[in-house]
C-alpha cells in the first residue's frame, strides 16, 4: 500500500473561513474543529488532483522533475528548466504507469513549459484556476514527486500559504519543497492549478512558483512549440546564477525588441532604471 504524505507548514493563526465545509482565506482558525475541517478539505483536494500529478524523466539529459496534466488529451504544464535540452519525455503516473511525452514550447524567462502525452487518452486532468487574485496569507497546496518518482508512495502533499508576490507573475510560498518537486503543481483549496513549482530550496525565499496566469498569457506560443527567453534573466529559476533581475515577454509583430514583464526590486536591472513595459533592443 502506498503512503500518503502530508506536510503542513505555517502558523495556525493563518486566515481561514469554514462554513458548511467551505474554506476561504479571510477568517482565523479558532479551534481544533476548524483544523479538522481543514484537514478534510486538504485530503479531498489531494485525492482529486493526485492522479494528474506526474513525474517527468528525460533519458537525453538524465534530469527529472514533476508536472501536472491539464487536459483530457494529455497536455502537461511544468517548469522550463525541468525539460531544458530534452525533446522526448517519459511521463510516470503515481500508480507507476509510464507513457511517452513530447516537449512543446517553453518560456525560460518565466520558467514555464508544456509537454504533450503522445499515447492516446483520455487522461486524468486538473482544471486551471487563476494566480492573479492570490494574496499573502491565502492557503495553497503544493505537490510533486520529491527526490524523483518513488513507487512506494504517492506524491507528498505540502500545505502552506502565499507569502508574497514577485515580478512577472511569480509567487513565493512557505510550502517546503525539495529536489524533484520542480515543475509540480500548486493548487488552491478548490483543487485548481494556480502555479507551477519553479525554484526550490531550504530557504523560505527559494520556494517560488510560476503563476498559472503566465501560462495563459503565453498559451498559443507554448502550444505551437515555440521556445524563447533564458533562465539567466529569470530572477527565481536558479538562485546560484547571477541574474539581471527581470522577467521578459515575447517579441510581438511590429515591436523591435523584447518587452519587460517585471523587475526585481534592488536588482541590477532596477538599479539601471529598467521598468516594466520597457522594450529591450540589441
Amino acid at each position: 500500500m502506498k503512503a500518503n504524505l502530508i506536510s503542513v507548514f505555517g502558523p495556525v493563526s493563518a486566515w481561514l473561513t469554514i462554513s458548511a465545509g467551505v474554506l476561504a482565506a479571510n477568517e482565523p482558525v479558532k479551534d481544533l474543529n476548524d483544523l479538522e475541517n481543514l484537514e478534510v478539505k486538504v485530503q479531498a483536494v489531494a485525492s482529486k488532483v493526485m492522479p494528474a500529478t506526474v513525474a517527468l524523466l528525460s533519458n537525453e539529459t538524465q534530469s527529472s522533475g514533476s508536472g501536472v496534466i491539464t487536459t483530457a488529451e494529455g497536455l502537461i504544464l511544468t517548469a522550463a528548466h525541468v525539460v531544458q535540452g530534452a525533446e522526448d519525455i517519459s511521463v510516470v503516473f503515481p500508480d507507476g504507469k509510464q507513457v511517452r511525452g513530447k516537449v512543446l514550447g517553453a518560456n525560460y524567462s518565466k520558467d514555464i513549459a508544456m509537454v504533450q502525452i503522445i499515447d492516446k487518452g483520455p487522461w486524468p486532468f486538473v482544471e486551471m484556476g487563476s494566480s492573479d487574485p492570490l494574496a499573502a496569507g491565502d492557503w495553497v497546496i503544493a505537490m510533486g514527486h520529491s527526490a524523483g518518482f518513488d513507487a512506494a508512495r504517492t506524491p507528498p502533499i505540502r500545505f502552506g500559504h502565499v507569502v508574497s508576490e514577485g515580478p512577472g507573475n511569480f509567487l513565493t510560498t512557505d510550502c517546503t519543497l525539495i529536489g524533484g518537486d520542480s515543475g509540480g503543481p500548486l493548487f488552491d483549496l478548490n483543487g485548481k492549478i494556480v502555479g507551477i513549482n519553479s525554484s526550490i530550496g531550504t530557504s523560505l525565499t527559494n520556494n517560488n512558483h510560476a503563476g498559472i496566469d503566465g501560462f495563459k498569457a503565453d498559451w498559443k506560443n507554448l502550444l505551437a512549440g515555440r521556445s524563447w527567453g533564458t533562465l539567466s534573466l529569470n530572477p527565481f529559476a536558479n538562485q546560484e546564477m547571477p541574474v539581471l533581475g527581470i522577467a521578459m515577454g515575447m517579441s510581438e509583430d511590429g515591436i523591435n525588441g523584447v518587452p519587460v514583464e517585471g523587475v526585481v526590486r534592488d536588482s541590477p536591472a532596477a538599479g539601471g532604471g529598467i521598468r516594466r513595459g520597457d522594450i529591450i533592443q540589441r
